[in-house]
């Protein structure tokens, strides 16, 4: 028995459309196909292999913040997301770098669940 990969990640939110205009707006997730589930919900791509699936009618706390309940997504240019961040008036944690060198900031969506943007740790 071996584990594969990361298949997707699983957010409880409380507004699903107000939800989706964050993950495409803000983080340019790309939309895709969701079975029909008897509750509200999307998916969204991310990466290759991995999916973020949202959950609708979230009616407990959420209890994230960037050095507790997070995910991560790997970018590639962190002056071109930090700009982007800005431009649309976007709050997020200040970069700051990893002891193995690569960078990461922090976003926090409508419901409160923090996302690291991170970048690649430098070749040696």
């Amino acid at each position: 028995m071996e584990h594969r990969e990361l298949n997707h990640v699983a957010l409880h939110v409380k507004d699903v459309a107000k939800s989706c205009e964050y993950y495409e707006r803000v983080l340019e997730l790309q939309p895709i196909p969701r079975p029909a589930f008897n509750f509200p919900g999307a998916w969204y791509q991310l990466g290759t292999a991995q999916e973020l699936h949202l959950i609708g009618e979230r009616d407990q706390p959420v209890h994230s913040h960037p050095k507790s309940n997070h995910f991560a997504l790997l970018i590639d240019d962190m002056d071109a997301w930090e700009a982007h961040l800005q431009a649309l008036g976007e709050e997020y944690y200040e970069r700051r770098m990893r002891p193995d060198g690569a960078f990461q900031i922090y976003v926090t969506d409508p419901d409160g669940h923090s996302i690291e943007l991170c970048t690649a740790v430098p070749a040696a």
